[in-house]
């Protein structure tokens, strides 16, 4: 099934990023996981 939204920029960036953490693992995944984390604040606006 396929789903067609609107994204802004940075909901497109976060999930990229989450696709992209599995691709990570072992290597780097410590990295993604903090890029994930700092895009999700982001996107939710918290300080």
């Amino acid at each position: 099934m396929l789903m067609q939204y609107d994204l802004n920029e940075d909901e497109a960036e976060l999930i990229e990023i989450i696709r992209n953490l599995r691709r990570a693992f072992p290597n780097g995944y410590d990295n993604q996981l903090w890029l994930a984390e700092k895009a999700f604040y982001k996107l939710i606006d918290l300080p």
